[in-house]
């Protein structure tokens, strides 16, 4: 069985990807072409996931099993969100928008607690 932080990892991922798919599908851009769009969005706002999550103990066990402290994902993807956009916009050379670091950071916020709520529901009914 897979342990939590890997379910954990495995899930934010998929979680971010969801929210970055949706963004583009919502945006009409699904064509290939904007593949390199897609993953200067995708690509730093996991890695900027990964390296603040764990400040904010997103994959300390006490507080996964918590459904008290689903408030820090949605904290530190406040802080993930901004600094993911300007590396896009340095990937890119892309102005780099308030607004899109707003947006992102609003959605991404969002799947993050509802993938971290059905986990915290899902390991309390199944423990």
């Amino acid at each position: 069985m897979a342990r939590p932080k890997q379910i954990l990892y495995v899930g934010d991922t998929v979680a971010i990807l969801f929210v970055t798919l949706i963004g583009f599908i919502t945006h009409s851009e699904t064509d290939l072409s904007f593949l390199r769009h897609f993953l200067a969005a995708f690509v730093p706002l996991t890695v900027a996931w990964f390296l603040l999550a764990p400040w904010f103990g997103l994959f300390v066990s006490d507080v996964i099993s918590n459904p008290k402290q689903l408030w820090r994902p949605l904290l530190a993807m406040l802080f993930a969100a901004p600094l993911a956009v300007v590396v896009r916009g340095l990937i890119l050379n892309a102005a780099i928008l308030p607004i899109f670091a707003i947006v992102l950071a609003v959605a991404s916020a969002f799947g993050l607690a509802v993938w971290r709520g059905l986990y915290v529901f899902l390991k309390i009914r199944l423990y």
